[in-house]
């Protein structure tokens, strides 16, 4: 039984000088994939973010929900298409994806966050202009301009409100954003929680994926990539040995690093506990921290 007391002690003295660190900074963290499926794991998942909040650091929670958007499309016999990894989004869509992740998705994380003794607030980019975007422009390999709808990229953040708001409650963010004329966008989200991230100057953005973390071979299990920085990243992705699902998350990386975020991390978000784990202990095993800058440099 003194063992066990002892671990739990060590394992707490191991988390105080990371607190000691991040206490009072601004971790922006893009909710996705596996942990957003499972019960188990969306409690977990709102434990530690109810946890980062007691001990002083301040969360962001950025979030999708691109398949209960396309389940929800296929119920009403609506066509889902992608091109180029985005989703064609026309009005109908647009309507079905707002009132899935803003109505539902959203509410659903706050409330959980809510349960756990922690005041959230549910936001998407409509709500005092927090994102303002236009329609985003992506050419296909023949260089013509794709037609995707209303899919948007962001352009400014209203950093006044998430100031406001952050001091007392967790914001939960939608990735939908808001046009000049008042129509609105479907917006990567992992692009979102990098505009977050660099408009609020955040310690970290960590990105919960359904992969351990960032392979140096995406075939071969033991080249996990526990720490890099971020040439090493730009390096890779030039070498095509990156899966093209990851392509997206590191973009938004790279452009949170160039933008002033100290640091990034992908992280197993199948893995229980894993933001706490990540932020908190010095276990590299869940995940691949990417800093800014060059390997070797000062």
């Amino acid at each position: 039984m003194r063992e066990v007391y002892r671990k739990r002690v060590e394992t707490l003295l191991e988390a105080l000088p990371y607190i000691r660190l991040f206490s009072g900074k601004t971790v922006v963290i893009k909710y996705g994939g596996a942990a957003m499926s499972s019960a188990d794991l969306k409690d977990e998942f709102a434990t530690d973010i109810a946890l980062l909040r007691y001990v002083g650091i301040r969360p962001i929670i950025v979030h999708g929900g691109g398949g209960e958007v396309s389940s929800f499309m296929g119920r009403l016999n609506m066509p889902v298409e992608f091109v180029d990894g985005l989703r064609v989004t026309d009005a109908a869509a647009m309507e079905v994806a707002k009132m899935v992740l803003v109505g539902k998705v959203n509410k659903e994380i706050v409330a959980l966050i809510n349960q756990k003794g922690v005041r959230a607030v549910g936001l998407s980019g409509d709500d005092g202009l927090l994102l303002e975007a236009r329609r985003l422009e992506r050419r296909g390999p023949d260089g013509a301009l794709l037609d995707l709808g209303r899919v948007g990229e962001v352009v400014s953040v209203n950093t006044d409100l998430l100031n406001l708001l952050e001091s007392e409650y967790v914001p939960v963010v939608a990735s939908v954003g808001a046009g000049p004329d008042g129509e609105s966008y479907n917006i990567n989200a992992d692009s979102v929680a990098a505009a977050l991230a660099t408009a609020l100057k955040a310690e970290k953005l960590v990105f919960l994926t359904d992969v351990a973390g960032l392979y140096a071979d995406f075939e071969d299990e033991n080249s996990l990539i526990s720490e890099c920085f971020a040439d090493e990243v730009r390096a890779l992705m030039e070498s095509g040995t990156i899966s093209r699902g990851m392509l997206p998350k590191l973009e938004a990386v790279l452009s949170a690093l160039d933008a002033g975020v100290r640091a990034a991390h992908i992280i197993d978000g199948r893995v229980a506990h894993s933001i706490l784990l990540e932020i908190l202990t010095e276990d590299s095993g869940v995940g691949t921290m990417i800093r800014s800058g060059v390997e070797g440099a000062s």
